[in-house]
């Protein structure tokens, strides 16, 4: 386009009259508004990824607090409270079975005699000895404790330190069972202990 001579330039910095509503309705009509829960947070747009189908806001309820601790508790739920043994409680063995141990009717596969042993030293021992019998398979062995008699009555140290330990960590996992002994295998100074079948 040519210019027609002794014409001056118009001025490129006039300001040009806008109709700011259209310009407005033009910029809003790309913007998706966020609801008051959404407020700050990248959407899918944002960061790359093609835009999810909105959904329905749903009011959120509160949950009682017992149900926030389950998710904690979740596992201590799913292991199984293993009981106590004593010499008359044998919680998983039937009672043929039980009786059968306390009749000394199973084969000794293994002993352990435990006299002359400080609480130290049988404690070892005994958790040495029925790690050891575990791994090799057998079922049915003899812990000798010795009766430990005193004059006013009670019994001696190792008698009944024994069952405690059959029935703590590492060895009630072990242990399916013990009964005291019949009087050919030291009677009451003496356990039978039946293990676990190996898995």
């Amino acid at each position: 386009m040519t210019k027609k001579p002794g014409k001056p330039l118009k001025n490129s910095n006039k300001t040009v009259p806008v109709d700011e509503g259209a310009l407005w309705d033009h910029v809003a009509s790309g913007v998706t508004p966020l609801n008051a829960e959404h407020k700050n947070l990248v959407t899918e747009v944002d960061a790359g990824q093609p835009p999810a189908s909105p959904e329905p806001a749903v009011p959120k309820k509160k949950k009682p607090a017992r149900a926030h601790n389950n998710t904690a508790a979740a596992p201590k739920q799913r292991q199984t409270a293993v009981p106590d043994l004593s010499h008359g409680n044998h919680p998983g063995l039937d009672k043929s079975s039980a009786k059968r141990l306390k009749d000394g009717k199973r084969p000794i596969e293994a002993r352990m005699d435990l006299h002359g042993m400080t609480q130290d030293q049988a404690h070892r021992a005994l958790n040495a000895f029925i790690d050891a019998s575990s791994h090799a398979g057998r079922r049915c062995v003899l812990v000798i404790t010795g009766k430990g008699g005193r004059g006013d009555g009670s019994v001696g140290v190792l008698r009944e330190q024994v069952p405690r330990w059959l029935n703590q960590a590492p060895l009630r996992p072990l242990v399916l069972a013990f009964s005291y002994a019949t009087p050919k295998d030291g009677g009451e100074g003496a356990l039978y202990v039946l293990l676990k079948r190996k898995r």
